[in-house]
């Protein structure tokens, strides 16, 4: 046995801290807390979150759901059938060939063709996504419509 080895014996308790009894006790005049300051007062300390008075975090974010609102969004480069009816009958229509040809002058990410306007040539649209509208007016027309995997 060593005299580190010594512990107290099971289900003992230490003394009671007695602050502000006098020196001798230990926890004498400041108890133990110092000098002054908001932590040596009688209330304790500061609650949770509370950051010296500046706004706290909690009250600085949002307090409702979905924030930030769309951490990935998919971002599309949009494209009317108003812009596609003067094409001429049978072409491709894609990213690059609507670069190509002018009517798209950035590329803004995926190809996304929306229904606003007619199609009266039948067209092979080559696209991320297209809306339902979109289709229809398409197919009406005979042309076809390739979903591209983004």
């Amino acid at each position: 046995m060593r005299l580190k080895d010594i512990r107290p014996q099971a289900g003992s308790t230490g003394r009671r801290r007695r602050l502000g009894r006098g020196v001798s006790a230990g926890q004498g005049a400041s108890c133990g807390k110092g000098m002054r300051g908001q932590k040596a007062r009688k209330g304790g300390s500061t609650r949770p979150g509370f950051e010296g008075g500046q706004t706290p975090l909690y009250r600085r974010l949002p307090k409702l759901k979905h924030f930030p609102r769309y951490r990935r969004r998919l971002e599309y480069t949009l494209v009317n059938l108003r812009a596609l009816a003067d094409l001429p009958a049978g072409s491709e229509v894609s990213l690059e060939s609507l670069m190509e040809r002018g009517i798209v002058t950035t590329n803004d990410g995926p190809l996304k063709i929306l229904g606003d306007g007619e199609v009266s040539v039948p067209l092979t649209i080559r696209a991320a996504a297209i809306t339902a509208s979109a289709k229809v007016k398409v197919e009406a027309a005979g042309g076809r419509v390739e979903i591209l995997g983004s």
